[in-house]
């Protein structure tokens, strides 16, 4: 079976580690989120600045275009965005509904801890009370697949991969 997936949360939640552990047992291609970024976001960002959405509709066709490279060549794929705002996922889905949505959520505390011991990334701690003031909790009406990110990352693609309806 092939699936379009992506993984959506706050920064630090997992989303790289655990897309790129589903995109392998999936044999899909993988594709992060921080590789779409402009210069002008990513430069914005290391300076501690949070993006506008002026600054994101760009960045979220650019995943789009992915995403329909993807499924036009009938390979799926993982890509991985933070989507915090409902009107982003909504521009994400459009028009495509094989894409199916996860949500890794967490206690801020527990996310906070581990981006704080996060190697080289350009987006500061000091963005995080940010990332959970815009994100806008997905409900069930937009078809989302909830993981808490407290297990460990396989642990997290295991539940993933039976969510999705392949063997763990």
């Amino acid at each position: 079976m092939t699936h379009l997936v992506l993984v959506m949360g706050v920064s630090g939640a997992g989303k790289s580690t655990v897309g790129t552990l589903l995109a392998a047992r999936l044999g899909a291609p993988f594709a992060d989120a921080d590789a779409f970024h402009p210069p002008a976001n990513i430069a914005k960002m290391s300076r501690g600045e949070p993006l506008v959405d002026a600054d994101r509709w760009p960045w979220l066709d650019a995943i789009g275009a992915w995403l329909d490279a993807r499924a036009a060549a009938g390979e799926g794929g993982v890509v991985t965005c933070s989507a915090l705002k409902r009107a982003y996922r909504e521009r994400l889905l459009a028009g495509r509904p094989a894409v199916r949505l996860l949500h890794l959520a967490g206690d801020p505390a527990l996310i906070a801890a581990r981006q704080a011991v996060r190697p080289d990334h350009f987006m500061p701690a000091s963005l995080m009370a940010s990332q959970f003031a815009t994100l806008e909790v997905p409900g069930e009406a937009e078809g989302v697949i909830t993981l808490s990110v407290e297990p460990l990352p396989e642990a997290i693609v295991a539940t993933a991969l039976a969510a999705l309806g392949e063997a763990g």
